[in-house]
């Protein structure tokens, strides 16, 4: 069992960064694949960007290549995620999720908004 507790998320001007970070329990944390999805108001929940535990690969939506990062750290069993030059259109909730495989992700976090102004 995981349990994944997000936070970081919070209001800021477009162009501007936040750095998500996804606490997770459990001593088998190094052995999970990770990813970010998001939902914004009236649409369906989208994959953001995912990290396989066993390859070290990353996958990024084509909306936020270049300007997100996926990280994460291992010994603090914690995941994160670097948003830059952000847009409205990247205001969501943004959710952690960790499973055996990308394709099989069994734990969710509770969420944390994310609002880009213009």
């Amino acid at each position: 069992q995981v349990e994944l507790v997000e936070s970081g998320g919070g209001l800021v001007q477009a162009g501007g960064s936040l750095r998500l970070s996804c606490a997770a329990s459990g001593r088998t944390f190094s052995t999970y694949s990770m990813a970010w999805f998001r939902q914004a108001p009236g649409k369906e929940r989208e994959f953001v960007t995912g990290i396989s535990w066993s390859s070290g690969s990353t996958y990024y939506a084509d909306s936020v290549k270049g300007r997100f990062t996926i990280s994460r750290d291992n010994a603090k069993n914690t995941l994160y995620l670097q948003m830059n030059s952000l847009k409205p259109e990247d205001t969501a909730v943004y959710y952690c999720a960790a499973g055996v495989a990308l394709t099989s992700l069994d734990y969710w976090g509770q969420g944390t908004q994310v609002t880009v102004s213009s």
